[in-house]
């Protein structure tokens, strides 16, 4: 990487990019209005949300985007697309994933490549969090990351602005991470917070969707009553979303509980459902997303429109594809997908699991410190 005498002596830390965040307040209204058209939907304090309540691979076509009306027809499509969302059980033959790896190289075996195409440009890295680093669980609510994770990520933040981007509410990631020096984007993006510089000092806050903060209350108690005698479904207020986890609910009970679900959100066409890894997420109907919060944070660190930043995001899960889309889209920057099983992805790399990724970070920080001396042995 191009970098200056004196930081190749001295390591940088997030608190140097506090001071860009903190530096471009203007800058980072404007990220706001190029994304949203109504910029006043931001606000720094919102009241806190209801505290949460407690396969096999199938080549499809992708699934559109459901709507939440329609008769059985539209019920059995929610389905099919539930079950081809689970990851597989067994591996795919060899054949098939070999050609996928192909065209998705791991990106441990591409890491020189990655590293090379960094040279005179400023690394940021994006994290998903379930299924990224911490494996899939039973419990949400017991989705803990390792300490040797929670290592690699505080060495990463060290060298590279790293954020944490999860559909998860932002107060409850970072309860998980534990990490102040991070920045979290939480309830898919539309909940980001930045490290703080002081006590009492926010360098970076967006709340996109806080005017449907009320109505998403009002219809995450509404499944939680709809959805109780389903055995197995756990309702989880994510803040600005929520989350219907049906991990745990016998297959046959799909569609009762799609049937449930949509009927509370047939009172709310603001809201919308969609899949993900054996969870329906329900979000506000507002054009914000992963690939959204992405570009804002850049924005916010001053790199817009700037040549010299290679954004590096990696995640497991549908809604990670909206950031993988934006990579592209800028032609800048890599989306690494973390999956064992082949899936269509936006991502140029794949990861097999969290184990994978921690080693990824792992190597990111040993490339950046033996960097800043000169050399670096693969």
């Amino acid at each position: 990487m191009n970098m200056k005498k004196q930081q190749q002596q001295e390591p940088e830390k997030m608190t140097n990019q506090n001071v860009v965040v903190s530096d471009a307040k203007t800058s980072m209204k404007v990220a706001v209005a190029m994304a949203m058209s109504n910029p006043s939907l931001f606000s720094p304090a919102v009241p806190k949300p209801p505290a949460s309540s407690a396969g096999r691979f199938i080549r499809r076509k992708p699934v559109k985007k459901l709507e939440t009306q329609g008769g059985p027809t539209k019920i059995n499509a929610w389905v099919d697309s539930m079950r081809a969302s689970s990851p597989a059980k067994s591996p795919p033959s060899s054949p098939e994933h070999d050609s996928w790896m192909m065209t998705h190289p791991s990106a441990l075996e591409m890491f020189d490549e990655i590293t090379k195409a960094s040279k005179g440009k400023k690394m940021v890295m994006f994290l998903d969090y379930d299924g990224t680093l911490s494996p899939i669980v039973q419990d949400p609510d017991r989705a803990f990351m390792s300490d040797e994770m929670r290592a690699a990520v505080k060495a990463v933040a060290r060298y590279f602005p790293t954020a944490i981007v999860s559909g998860r509410g932002k107060d409850k990631v970072h309860d998980f991470v534990k990490l102040k020096e991070l920045y979290y984007a939480g309830s898919h993006g539309m909940d980001i917070e930045g490290p703080a510089h002081g006590t009492n000092d926010k360098s970076v806050v967006c709340q996109p969707a806080s005017e449907f903060l009320p109505m998403i209350n009002q219809v995450y108690k509404k499944l939680v009553v709809k959805t109780q005698f389903i055995e197995g479904a756990k309702v989880e207020s994510n803040k600005f979303c929520l989350s219907v986890h049906f991990r745990c609910v016998e297959e046959k009970k799909w569609p009762e509980l799609v049937e449930l679900v949509k009927e509370v959100l047939s009172d709310y066409p603001k809201l919308k459902m969609n899949y993900g890894r054996k969870v329906l997420e329900i979000k506000p109907t507002i054009k914000w997303d992963k690939g959204k919060a992405l570009e804002y944070l850049l924005e916010a660190l001053g790199y817009a429109n700037s040549k010299d930043v290679l954004p590096i995001y990696i995640g497991d899960d549908k809604t990670d594809e909206d950031a993988f889309k934006v990579l592209r889209k800028r032609k800048q920057g890599f989306g690494i997908l973390v999956s064992k099983f082949p899936k269509e992805t936006s991502a140029a790399y794949t990861l097999q699991d969290p184990s994978e990724v921690m080693c990824f970070l792992q190597r990111m920080v040993e490339w950046k410190q033996v960097s800043q001396r000169g050399y670096y042995r693969t």
